[in-house]
């Protein structure tokens, strides 16, 4: 396509709004921002080197603390000023653990939060994908009892089953009175799955652990003919510990005082090295503030390049950071959070609200000209369990870039075999220049449609979105009506 049929094609898409959002000087930008990272990203090697230096980057380990030491001393050398935000989290490690059904032990990884102690014995009931209506229809209860639960949606369910996060899952079984919870992981491959059992990020009541796909399929089948007693027996560590967000500013042209973060989080579990994730959104990020400085880019609005820790317990960081956004009235200044969990390899963009659409795929079209592979897709919707949380429900846009990972990556979330070798670098370089057209885009546009919430917008985009019960679980709701 020759640069005049884009041009032409441009003007007649973009509306009269979207004109006074979409600059034409983008289009040289972009161009400058895709060869820059192309030819000189350090993603890749930034990534590797952390991974090699740290291992995991578990939120309160000694690895945690070098991992955000690494990213400031990075930050560091690419020409910005940044800074720690400390915050005091509890602070959760695994220790032992033996699980025996029918006297056999599995193998078995506790799910964080689980109790610093625990030996529960009791009878073993299948309750399904562990959903409120399982618990409603299942007539000799779970009180007393240790839940087995799929950790997904079990094929063969009922169509139009909405899955809760686990930790939601496991605030269902302590509601109904389990003294413990067994989780079926759902992907093969004798895979452990590790991760917060907690909507609180506190210690939770009972022991919850996760099983393979294939142990936990054939105890679903034993159960359907003999009953099983299950023994879980564990101990972990628990305390209160200072992690640190780490965070970069460059500050916009004529515009100053409106910001736009971009964050992801830096932690990881423990059973890896959290390569993907989120090294490789972490990364990315890290990648576009580099991107920043080598170009000498300076839009309209000012960035806050954010690295959260703590998001793997329960959104720590991140809540830390609107807390004290919230009590120093920086808050109000904040026109986009953009958000990069497990992003990879974009083929569109994303947003919590549709307002600012026009200028989302007047970006992309301009990304779309420059690699063909970019399609310019474009979603809207609210959604929970990553850093834009915190943002969204205090009203504020959030967005990001919609990516792809193959199910052979996506198998190994919160697994013993999230490593290095999962990382696609040519893939990660899509995500650093994607991403940073978009940063740009929204950091430099002459105005943003999308506008701070009030309270009772923010409540009804919750309940359009089916994020009630999730959001009372973690007890997040803070309606008191009863809709």
């Amino acid at each position: 396509m020759t640069r005049f049929l884009f041009a032409c094609m441009v003007m007649l898409l973009l509306t009269q709004q979207s004109m006074s959002q979409v600059k034409p000087e983008w289009e040289a930008i972009f161009k400058q921002i895709s060869e820059a990272v192309d030819k000189n990203s350090k993603a890749y090697s930034s990534l590797l080197e952390v991974t090699r230096k740290t291992g995991h980057r578990l939120t309160g380990s000694p690895n945690g603390e070098k991992a955000e030491a690494f990213v400031f001393d990075l930050l560091r050398s690419y020409g910005y000023d940044p800074v720690y935000q400390s915050f005091e989290t509890e602070s959760w490690s695994r220790g032992t653990l033996t699980v025996k059904i029918n006297r056999l032990t599995y193998r078995a990884v506790s799910l964080a939060h689980s109790p610093v102690k625990a030996n529960v014995s009791a009878q073993l009931v299948d309750m399904g994908n562990g959903l409120e209506e399982d618990y409603l229809g299942h007539e000799a209860g779970v009180k007393d009892k240790i839940a087995l639960v799929y950790l997904g949606i079990l094929p063969g369910s009922k169509t139009g089953v909405h899955n809760l996060h686990r930790s939601e899952k496991t605030a269902l079984a302590i509601k109904y009175g389990a003294k413990g919870i067994i989780f079926i992981n759902s992907a093969p491959g004798n895979i452990l799955l590790t991760g917060t059992a907690s909507v609180t990020g506190k210690l939770i009541t009972i022991p919850a652990v996760c099983i393979s796909n294939e142990d936990g399929l054939k105890l679903k089948v034993s159960l359907q003919s003999k009953p099983a007693a299950a023994q879980i027996s564990m101990t972990n560590f628990s305390g209160n510990i200072k992690a640190r967000n780490v965070i970069a500013t460059l500050k916009g042209k004529t515009k100053a005082g409106e910001k736009i973060v971009i964050g992801g989080h830096l932690d990881s579990w423990d059973l890896a090295t959290g390569a993907i994730d989120n090294g490789i959104g972490a990364f990315a990020i890290i990648d576009m503030a580099r991107t920043f400085k080598t170009l000498h880019l300076q839009p309209e609005r000012t960035i806050e390049f954010v690295l959260f820790m703590g998001e793997e317990q329960g959104l720590l960081g991140s809540k830390a950071y609107v807390a004290a956004a919230t009590k120093n009235g920086s808050l109000n200044s904040i026109q986009y959070m953009l958000n990069f969990d497990m992003t990879n390899d974009p083929r569109g963009y994303s947003a919590s609200v549709p307002a600012d659409k026009v200028l989302f795929e007047g970006i992309g079209a301009f990304a779309k000209q420059i690699d063909t592979s970019f399609a310019n897709t474009y979603s809207s919707g609210f959604g929970l369990h990553s850093d834009h949380q915190p943002f969204m429900l205090q009203g504020i846009p959030t967005g990001g870039a919609s990516g792809r990972l193959g199910p052979e990556v996506l198998k190994c979330y919160h697994a013993d075999c999230d490593d290095m070798n999962l990382v696609n670098e040519a893939e990660l370089k899509n995500t650093v220049r994607f991403g940073t057209m978009l940063l740009y885009g929204i950091a430099d546009s002459k105005m943003l449609q999308a506008k701070r919430m009030s309270d009772d917008e923010i409540k009804e985009q919750l309940l359009k979105s089916n994020l009630k019960e999730p959001l009372q679980l973690a007890g997040e709701w803070r309606w008191k009506d009863q809709e």
